[in-house]
């Protein structure tokens, strides 16, 4: 017989531990074409930061991101990032090219209020025009650092960015341990078939509080990766030790999802600006994994009546569990 059944996993997670320092820094340039370099320490192991960091330089320039070059992770040329982990890397690395992004316009903005005649303060970039009071004066950025170099006037700058390091309270032993938390709620459909144990998750929505999403593709698809990471752990994967030595070493007997594993899972991205965040961005990496196995446990309950505690959920487990129901 095949049962359905629903289940709902939630889950809070920490962003840019506070405990030890945490930094990250970035420099930015204007070169004579008014494109731009930004030098990053962050490392991008696919989950698009160098895509995100060039979003974050370009609209804090006001020029398109197709205009900037990210240099990232190289520690001959690189300044700090940190690790790619703990979800970090949007949160921190992009407060600092926020931070240096601001520091390269200094030099461009001054010019500008001279070359117009106008009150720096009153000015600002964008679409690649100078704009004062909210109104486009004709003059282009490119002309702007043009002038820069022909006078020679250095349009770069630098940035960096740490979570305030705490201190535990002596009297009460409580701290604040991350700059911010990211939230999620994970819904499951499954089908559990008595006669087998066999589990089939038949459907999985995700909603993440992710702060502001900086580019909702790159969103769209960490939280689509973890919540199949999420399945994977609910269902499948189980490292077999004997005497502390790992016996299924390969993907023969560890097993993960495939794409015929996966089913249709529907990303709720929700937006609540961070204020300590880059345009009010966070992480969104790890937080798309952790709810995924507890919602399906849950759902296997839904389904059957009986509450299973080990993971994964086999049908060794699901069959044993019901039988001791029995």
């Amino acid at each position: 017989m095949k049962k359905r059944g629903t289940g709902i996993g939630c889950m809070w997670y920490g962003i840019g531990n506070t405990a030890l320092p945490n930094p990250a820094s970035a420099v930015v340039e204007w070169l004579d074409d008014a494109t731009v370099n930004v030098q990053v320490g962050c490392a991008d192991i696919g989950q698009g930061s160098s895509t995100v960091m060039a979003q974050i330089v370009a609209e804090e320039l006001g020029i398109s991101s197709a205009d900037i070059t990210v240099i990232s992770a190289d520690t001959l040329v690189t300044p700090e990032g940190g690790a790619t982990s703990a979800s970090r890397q949007t949160y921190i690395s992009g407060n600092a090219a926020v931070l240096a992004a601001i520091d390269a316009k200094k030099v461009p903005l001054a010019e500008a209020g001279i070359m117009l005649g106008k009150d720096p303060a009153n000015i600002t970039f964008k679409d690649g025009i100078v704009w004062e009071n909210e109104r486009q004066t004709g003059l282009t950025i490119k002309e702007v650092i043009s002038s820069c170099r022909k006078q020679g006037k250095l349009t770069l700058g630098s940035g960096w960015f740490n979570p305030a390091t705490t201190t535990l309270d002596p009297e009460t032993g409580y701290g604040i341990p991350y700059g911010t938390y990211a939230f999620a709620t994970q819904v499951v459909d499954v089908e559990v078939d008595t006669e087998t144990g066999r589990v089939e998750v038949l459907k999985i929505w995700a909603a993440h509080d992710v702060g502001r999403a900086i580019n909702p593709a790159l969103v769209e698809g960490q939280i689509e990766g973890g919540a199949t990471m999420g399945l994977g752990y609910g269902l499948m994967e189980e490292i077999t030790t004997v005497n502390g030595v790992i016996k299924n070493t390969n993907f023969t007997d560890y097993l993960i999802p495939t794409i015929l594993d996966v089913p249709e899972i529907t990303s709720i991205i929700i937006e609540a600006a961070e204020p300590t965040g880059p345009f009010g961005a966070k992480g969104v990496g790890e937080p798309a994994l952790i709810p995924t196995a507890a919602a399906i446990a849950n759902a296997v309950y839904d389904a059957i009546g009986v509450r299973i505690y080990s993971l994964p959920l086999t049908p060794e487990k699901v069959l044993s569990a019901l039988h001791e129901a029995e």
